[in-house]
């Protein structure tokens, strides 16, 4: 089958590699029918994660079940499917805990960086995948080719963006300034507002993000121009907001874009946050990283203002979504019609055009926001 492979820092190439099998009683083997880019795969793309040359990228998938192991109970083939970005067990006591982002038996003992370079499996950026304890992966959709690309979002940023705000300790009145307008960012602007915020600022530097931003009603706030937590203090008449969600994660900027700063965030939020408010941090911090601007973040270590944090009395909820704590129902917004989270996407393309589409999606160019791949 052909599929998109990892060769070296910023080269993807679509290669042909044998196809997946049922290796577990409980794996179904699922035909794609999209697969999204993620702003982790282009973590893993730049080299900034231990993922090594030969990987199958590819962690938001969807498809049609094609071939079903024999401990399977619940899925048929023919079922259109989709898929948590976080393999979980189902078994293990997070997983029984709804707490399946942090299974222990799919990654024990959490060490290295299996959790970005995902670990043991290919992806789905591919024809194929194989999709192990398919019975609980595998979340169920309505059949036919309908909300195909809202769908799609339910792998991982519509549950991820939602997720970042109930981090936060979010109560539906409050305020929520948002870092990051990527497509987790805006997802979790859009929860936020699904979820009854009263403000929601989305602070980024790409036009494109924050004319989407301005588009489901949030308040864009440009930091290039000028500092973010400045701007929105104006804008609110010197008032603090509720709640911050930090959607960019340890590759954050200084204004101009280049300049890698990882606390950038962190510190903005504890600045911009009210006392006895709370950080949701949904965006990506690693325990080393290869490509980092000093020695301290290499090995995982990020300054930040903690006596400002303990004086505010802030508190801060991390980590991995529990993708399925929230995909049912947020499925079932999405059926009713209630949510429409497609409204990220900017480009559908062939899978043949990945390589493409990761540069210019790296590049931050033409629009590129969030792209799906169709094999």
């Amino acid at each position: 089958m052909w599929a998109v492979v990892y060769e070296k820092p910023f080269a993807v190439a679509v290669r042909n590699v044998p196809k997946p099998k049922i290796e577990h009683p409980d794996d179904v083997v699922v035909k794609i029918t999209t697969s999204c880019i993620c702003g982790s795969d282009l973590h893993m793309y730049e080299g900034r994660t231990a993922a090594e040359p030969g990987l199958v990228f590819g962690h938001e998938n969807m498809g049609i079940v094609d071939e079903v192991g024999d401990a399977v109970t619940f899925l048929k083939k023919g079922d259109r499917v989709v898929m948590p970005f976080n393999v979980g067990c189902g078994r293990c006591g997070n997983c029984e805990e709804g707490r399946s982002a942090f299974c222990t038996h799919v990654n024990p003992g959490f060490v290295s960086q299996k959790y970005v370079a995902m670990g043991p499996y290919r992806g789905g950026q591919a024809e194929y995948v194989r999709v192990p304890f398919a019975d609980f992966n595998a979340l169920k959709l309505p059949p036919g080719k309908e909300n195909e690309a809202d769908f799609a979002m339910l792998a991982d940023i519509f549950p991820t963006g939602w997720h970042g705000v109930k981090l936060s300790g979010f109560k539906p009145g409050e305020s929520v300034a948002v870092f990051g307008g990527g497509p987790v960012g805006l997802m979790a602007a859009y929860s936020a507002t699904i979820q009854g915020a009263s403000d929601v600022y989305v602070v980024d530097r790409v036009q494109e993000r924050l004319d989407k931003a301005k588009q489901i009603g949030c308040i864009p706030v440009d930091f290039s121009k000028s500092d973010a937590v400045d701007q929105i203090l104006k804008l609110r008449g010197g008032r603090e907001v509720d709640r911050g969600v930090d959607a960019v994660g340890y590759q954050a900027t200084t204004g101009d874009g280049k300049t890698e700063q990882p606390n950038a965030v962190l510190e903005a939020l504890i600045r911009v946050v009210r006392p006895t408010g709370g950080l949701g941090i949904p965006g990506l911090y690693v325990p080393t990283d290869p490509g980092a601007p000093d020695s301290a973040a290499a090995k995982g270590y990020i300054s930040f203002p903690f006596g400002k944090l303990f004086e505010k009395g802030l508190t801060i909820g991390t980590g991995q979504c529990n993708v399925k704590s929230y995909n049912r129902y947020l499925r079932d917004l999405i059926i009713s019609g209630k949510a429409r989270p497609s409204f990220v996407v900017s480009h559908e393309v062939s899978l043949d055009k990945a390589p493409e589409a990761y540069d210019k999606f790296d590049r931050r160019i033409e629009g590129y926001t969030k792209v799906l791949l169709h094999p």
